[in-house]
Parts: structure tokens; C-alpha cells; sequence
């Protein structure tokens, strides 16, 4: 699928499974409130369910994972909550560069990254250099990120790269500078802890993926719930504009589980 792909413009092959799976990751802090943890705690069991997920996602045949770990309006949280959350990211840098990369998961930060310091800077692009060739999944981590900073700065770069031209850009022209240009877009958009809003995430990406959400806690998100999200998915009819009796015409576009077995 090529990187100017748009479900507004074009009708998506529909899979049993999900070739892109999108996350906002939601209740670490709750997770660890209940069990009379500090926040801390609940953000580092997250990272260990990103671990999981990823497996689950590769074991499941999952091309493209995007989780939102920290978006442009996180910087709004208490000063010390933030100083542990860019600790945990360096953490995770160090610790699973290699081990995606044994596992021939290609990684890519997306996001203005350039608040976060030198230090992060450098261990993102160490770890996307380390594992750019690799094929099996691509994980993507949305890092101080923001579906609004996405579509400014893709537009900021079609007006560079376009100098002459005034007016009259393209889906397609516009699509190709966004900073998931190189996957396609989410079939599937689950967000965890209850909560049911996009939080300015992917605004470009999502126009057309089936959503999904779930009172289950991100520490509490496993291989299982995502089996269930999965299920979900496969009952959706795909449509895309048309009608369903289009779809019959055209050999439908559900997923099913009979399908996937």
C-alpha cells in the first residue's frame, strides 16, 4: 500500500485481521490508585503490557502497531510525573532497541521529540537506525505527539517542498508528509480505561478505522482483551461510503472469525 493510501479516496482491502492496529494506552495512574500504588508503578507495569503486546500483535499477524504514550498535552501534568515518564522512555530505549531488533521489529518515534533533550533524541535515532531494515512488524510510539502538530507540520513541509505552487495541494501531496506517512492508515483504534474521545490523536488517519473501547485498564490490557477487540473488528461491515448491498455485490467486507480460522 503506498504511503499517499486514503480511505477518502480509495477502498482499503479488508482483513480478517487488522493490518494496522492503533492504541491510546489509558489507566496507568487508575490501575495504580487502586491497588494504593503510586503512579509510578502503574506507568511501569504499562510498559511491560507493551512488551506483551507487541508479541501479541506479531503472533496474530499484525503489520503496523502505533501506541500513544505521551501526547503534546501531557507536558500538563505535574513536573515530577513527567521527569518519571521521559526516565521510563529512556529506560525502554536502552533496554528494547536490541530485543526488537532480534525479533525483526522495525521501531519509529513520530512526534516533536526535540523537547525531550539530548539524551532521548539520540537513543531514538540509535534504535530507528538499528532497526530500519527489519520487517516483521512496525511499531510505531507516539512521542509528545499531536493529530493537530501532525497536520501543520505535513503542511509546513508540503509548502517547502512546493514552493512554486500556490493553492490547489492534494490529499495525496498532503498525506505524503505526514509523520506516518510510510504506514497505512489504522483499521482498528482501541483505546483503554473507559475513556471514549480520539485526544487528538492520528486526526488524519483515524477518518475511516473502526473504533473500539474498553473499561479495561492498559495494565490490565492483555492478549486476550486484545483477542476481544479483534472479534469486535471482525463484525464491523467495512463500507467506506457504500451501500451494504454494494458489499454483497462485491463479496463483502467483514472479517470474520470463520475467515481468520
Amino acid at each position: 500500500m503506498p504511503s499517499f493510501f486514503s480511505s477518502t479516496r480509495d477502498i482499503p482491502q479488508v482483513n480478517p485481521v487488522p493490518r494496522h492496529i492503533a492504541i491510546i494506552m489509558d489507566g496507568n495512574g487508575r490501575w495504580a490508585k487502586q491497588r494504593m500504588l503510586p503512579r509510578a508503578a502503574g506507568h511501569k507495569r504499562g510498559v511491560e503490557i507493551v512488551r506483551e503486546m507487541v508479541k501479541a500483535c506479531v503472533a496474530r499477524g499484525v503489520d503496523y502497531l502505533t501506541l500513544f504514550a505521551f501526547s503534546s498535552e501531557n507536558w500538563r501534568r505535574p513536573a515530577e510525573e513527567v521527569s518519571m515518564l521521559k526516565q521510563l522512555f529512556i529506560m525502554a530505549l536502552e533496554r528494547e532497541a536490541e530485543k526488537l531488533h532480534r525479533n525483526g521489529i522495525r521501531l519509529r518515534i513520530v512526534g516533536d521529540i526535540a523537547p525531550f533533550g539530548d539524551k532521548i533524541n539520540e537513543l531514538v535515532e540509535r534504535a530507528e537506525r538499528l532497526t530500519q531494515s527489519n520487517t516483521s512488524m512496525t511499531l510505531t510510539i507516539a512521542a509528545n505527539y499531536g493529530g493537530r502538530w501532525d497536520l501543520l507540520q505535513a503542511m509546513q513541509r508540503l509548502i517547502e517542498a512546493n514552493p512554486q505552487q500556490r493553492g490547489g495541494f492534494t490529499e495525496e501531496q498532503l498525506a505524503g508528509h505526514l509523520a506516518m506517512a510510510y504506514a497505512p492508515e489504522p483499521d482498528l483504534f482501541i483505546r483503554t480505561g473507559g475513556e471514549q474521545r480520539i485526544s487528538n490523536f492520528l486526526l488524519w488517519q483515524l477518518a475511516y478505522s473502526e473504533f473500539y473501547f474498553t473499561d479495561t485498564l492498559w495494565p490490565d490490557f492483555d492478549a486476550a482483551a486484545l483477542d476481544k477487540a479483534i472479534a469486535s473488528y471482525q463484525q464491523r461491515e467495512r463500507r467506506f461510503g457504500r451501500t451494504s448491498e454494494q458489499l454483497e455485490l462485491a463479496g463483502g467486507a467483514r472479517a470474520s472469525k470463520k475467515e481468520l480460522a
